[in-house]
C-alpha cells in the first residue's frame, strides 16, 4: 500500500531537520576551534580599547518561545544600551567603541553566537533571535517565526537587514519557516558574504529600529 504523500513529505522534512541540527553543531564546533586565535585577538583588542567585559550577553527568545542567553563581542561602552531606543543604535551613537564600529561593520560581533549554535540554542540559518518584549506582542502569524531555531544569518538579513521595518523582517522570517529546506539554507549561506560586503542595512533608519505590534484592524 502506497504511503500518503503528506506522510512521506513529513518524514523527509524530519530527516532534513535532523541533518540541519547535526550540521549546525559540527560546523560550530570546528569553527570555534579554528577561530580561537582570532577570537583571542579580538578579545585583546576589546580590552585595550575600552573598560568592560569582552562579551555582551543578553536574554533572547528562541525555538518555541524558550529563552536563552545570546553571546556577542561587546561593541559598546558598558551600560550604554538604552531601553527607550529599543536596544538599537545608530552609526553615530557615542556608545559604540572604536573597535566596536569595525566589529559591527563586518558582523564579527555576532561570531560568538557559534557557542549558541554548538549548544543547540541557535542554528547557522534561521530567524534572528528576538527580545521577549517583542514576542509578548506577536500576533499568531508572527509567532510562526519561533517554530525554528534562530540563526546567525537568515532570510531577512540577506534581503535588507536593519533597513527593513520589523513587520517586513518578521514576514520574511515566517516565509522562511514555511518554505524551509536544506537547499534554501545553502542559498542564504552563499548570499550572506555579499550582504556583509555591502554597508546597506547595517544601521536602520529611525522608523525601522524598534518593533511595533500589529494593529487590531
Amino acid at each position: 500500500m502506497t504511503e500518503p504523500a503528506q506522510t512521506v513529505a513529513g518524514r523527509r522534512k524530519r530527516v532534513q531537520l535532523a541533518a540541519k541540527w547535526l550540521t549546525d553543531r559540527t560546523v560550530a564546533a570546528v569553527a570555534l576551534v579554528v577561530l580561537a586565535p582570532f577570537f583571542a585577538a579580538i578579545a585583546i583588542a576589546i580590552k585595550l580599547d575600552s573598560p568592560g567585559p569582552v562579551f555582551f550577553r543578553q536574554e533572547r527568545i528562541g525555538l518555541d518561545g524558550k529563552p536563552f542567553v545570546v553571546w556577542k563581542f561587546r561593541t559598546m561602552l558598558p551600560n550604554s544600551a538604552r531601553p527607550e531606543a529599543g536596544f538599537h543604535v545608530s552609526a553615530a551613537d557615542p556608545g559604540i567603541t572604536r573597535i566596536g564600529h569595525f566589529l559591527r561593520r563586518w558582523s564579527i560581533d555576532e561570531l560568538p553566537q557559534l557557542i549558541n549554535v554548538f549548544l543547540g540554542e541557535m542554528s547557522l540559518v534561521g530567524p534572528r533571535p528576538t527580545l521577549a518584549y517583542q514576542v509578548q506582542q506577536y500576533s499568531d502569524f508572527q509567532r510562526q517565526r519561533l517554530l525554528m531555531r534562530p540563526g546567525l544569518t537568515g532570510h531577512a538579513q540577506v534581503v535588507g537587514r536593519n533597513a527593513l521595518p520589523w513587520s517586513k523582517r518578521i514576514e520574511l522570517d515566517v516565509e522562511y519557516v514555511r518554505n524551509w529546506s536544506l537547499l534554501l539554507d545553502l542559498k542564504l549561506i552563499f548570499k550572506t558574504p555579499l550582504t556583509l560586503l555591502s554597508k546597506e542595512g547595517l544601521y536602520g533608519e529611525e522608523e525601522t529600529v524598534d518593533f511595533e505590534p500589529p494593529s487590531e484592524g
